[in-house]
């Protein structure tokens, strides 16, 4: 049964969780949202994750700090790396041990490379399986509708933010980033052959989300880079894309899979940014993968070759 819980972050900022299962499960997935989504935008994955797992697992969502029920922070906080942080103390505060699984879609998907990206010493838990949803590593001001974080708007739009009175800055950052919003819901959201209602709740999601907490991320997704860190990372790992994405396309899905070790891509040609909603089968899918591949690694893991072969799916 999910268990709703208020996690204090170290610089005082109340992160809202919804935590299903027991600390005796035998795998704990932990599931991180996208920019201007929230923990709902998991609903799907949870349900099925639940019907085909039940006792035996334990799911954790919360929303990011400035987004959905958490409360709001200090604009420069709104950053990849103060995520990574969030991420772990949530963990020492529920408690996880693992085994487990760290999955992010869009910025969630940063804020497990950020994680990863850490010191050892400063990861309470190290996941064994890591699923990466339409995200990058970097460069996302050079490719596809991101382009937008290359020109001086982001910059401009967090300093209006920042300094303008409430009143003010609510109208001028809201004109301002009406396109940017359309795009993210309309271009880079979903294919054409998603259902209408689920456009409609994402849309409706982020255009709710904080106006501060747009310009905020906006700002630090421009200067994002986890390039570095990749071959370092020692979970196994599954990648999925879509090959309509204009928020992260697919370029970037084949740069994590060449750079993670052992990593699998998966990608979905007709699908966009919402893999979560348009293909929800192959991201649960890839997910319950990894909870059947960790109940019974250590065998394979004392065995494993030194370079695992890497393999593409992809699903029409």
């Amino acid at each position: 049964m999910a268990c709703n819980r208020t996690v204090t972050t170290s610089d005082g900022v109340r992160l809202s969780v919804r935590d299903w299962g027991s600390h005796a499960a035998g795998h704990t997935v932990v599931l991180l949202h996208g920019l201007c989504l929230n923990k709902d935008s998991w609903n799907i994955q949870m349900a099925q994750l639940i019907r085909r797992w039940g006792n035996n697992i334990r799911i954790i969502s919360y929303d990011h700090r400035g987004h959905g029920d958490s409360g709001n922070a200090p604009m420069q906080t709104y950053r990849i790396d103060r995520l990574a942080d969030d991420l772990a103390e949530v963990l020492v505060a529920l408690g996880v041990t693992g085994p487990l699984t760290l999955v992010g879609h869009s910025m969630g998907g940063m804020t497990a490379l950020a994680y990863l990206g850490r010191p050892a010493s400063r990861r309470p838990v190290e996941p064994e399986r890591l699923v990466l949803v339409a995200t990058a590593a970097g460069k996302l001001g050079s490719r596809g509708l991101g382009r937008l974080l290359g020109t001086p708007a982001p910059s401009m739009l967090y300093h209006l933010a920042h300094r303008m009175p409430r009143a003010g800055a609510d109208e001028v950052v809201q004109f301002l980033t009406r396109p940017v919003s359309a795009a993210l819901t309309r271009y880079g959201g979903y294919g054409d052959s998603a259902p209408k209602p689920l456009v409609d709740e994402s849309a409706a999601t982020i255009n709710a989300t904080p106006l501060k907490t747009k310009a905020g991320f906006l700002r630090a997704l421009k200067d994002y880079d986890l390039y570095h860190t990749l071959g370092s990372i020692t979970a196994k790992t599954t990648i999925i894309s879509g090959g309509v994405d204009k928020l992260t396309p697919a370029c970037h899905a084949r740069e994590l899979a060449d750079g993670i070790p052992g990593a699998t891509l998966i990608h979905r040609p007709t699908a966009g940014h919402g893999l979560l909603h348009e293909v929800p089968q192959v991201v649960t899918g890839a997910i319950s993968s990894a909870i059947a591949d960790g109940s019974h690694s250590g065998a394979r893991d004392s065995v494993r070759v030194a370079s695992p072969v890497k393999r593409e799916e992809r699903v029409s």
